[in-house]
């Protein structure tokens, strides 16, 4: 089993209450050696009723006390690196770039959960409108990100918008959006970013990863060779969520190596 699980959200997440040491226990117990705490840092996340004025922002300041001092304590136990997942959008290119030059980061996810301020998970954005053409334009945004962004490591979960489809992968395939998709990662190519298997998409009912492996393998034709593999956990009985499952996954798409950060340089590990 691969015993790195980057992408893992605390109570420093607004869709999260649960202690950063209860999700290091979690991953002890799941006999992870690396984790990378990556939570939510979403800028212009719009306000909401449940989730406040101000949802996913939090003190870094505190978040770096916290983390670092977790880390010393579990040394020996759990390789435990620091990291966020920053949500992109178009135009804060310069913030997220200010972020992440800021702090000492370990890793930084660049993701997009915001379509034109919409975000997927509350179904708004499919009123009126055909699933297919929530996800064109989910890609399109995707690549306007992209044009505008680079500081980041890796794109998360590609295909996010999936989940919150109507039908969900009814109207999703690799070929039927090829040409955004193509774009999105020869653009990470070019840069030298890496791209993200989440294995989140299984637990949501997918039956793939986020994104699916055919992109996965895409982006292995492309030349691309940076893959990281993440849970999305918010709850501790969600860390390496599906982990049993994840090198198969990723040798049947041709990579030989998953990727750890450090610093925000990646590590090159052999598929177990």
């Amino acid at each position: 089993m691969i015993q790195s699980d980057f992408h893992m959200h605390t109570e420093f997440s607004t869709d999260s209450s649960v202690s950063v040491r209860t999700m290091l226990d979690a991953s002890v117990e799941r006999g992870l050696k690396t984790v990378c705490i990556t939570d939510h840092l979403d800028v212009d996340y719009p306000p909401d009723e449940e989730l406040g004025d101000a949802p996913f922002l939090f003190d870094l300041e505190r978040y770096f006390s916290e983390l670092t001092a977790l880390r010393e304590e579990y040394s020996g136990r759990l390789d435990v690196r620091i990291g966020v997942e920053l949500g992109l959008q178009p135009h804060l290119g310069q913030t997220c770039g200010e972020l992440a030059g800021k702090y000492p980061f370990d890793f930084v996810i660049g993701s997009l959960h915001l379509i034109h301020g919409m975000d997927p998970y509350y179904g708004t954005i499919f009123e009126g409108r055909t699933d297919a053409e929530v996800y064109r334009e989910a890609f399109r945004e995707t690549i306007r990100c992209l044009e505008n962004i680079s500081s980041f490591d890796v794109l998360g979960h590609l295909d996010y918008v999936v989940r919150y489809g109507r039908c969900q992968a009814q109207e999703y395939s690799y070929r039927e959006f090829a040409d955004e998709i193509d774009e999105i990662l020869k653009m990470l190519v070019s840069a030298g970013k890496g791209l993200e298997m989440n294995m989140a998409g299984i637990k949501y009912g997918l039956g793939f990863t986020n994104p699916h492996p055919e992109v996965l393998r895409r982006y292995r034709e492309l030349g691309g060779e940076i893959v990281t593999v993440g849970a999305d956990a918010h709850q501790p009985e969600h860390t390496a969520y599906a982990f049993e499952k994840a090198g198969d996954i990723l040798k049947s798409c041709g990579f030989r190596y998953y990727t750890e950060f450090d610093r925000r340089r990646p590590v090159f590990l052999p598929i177990p």
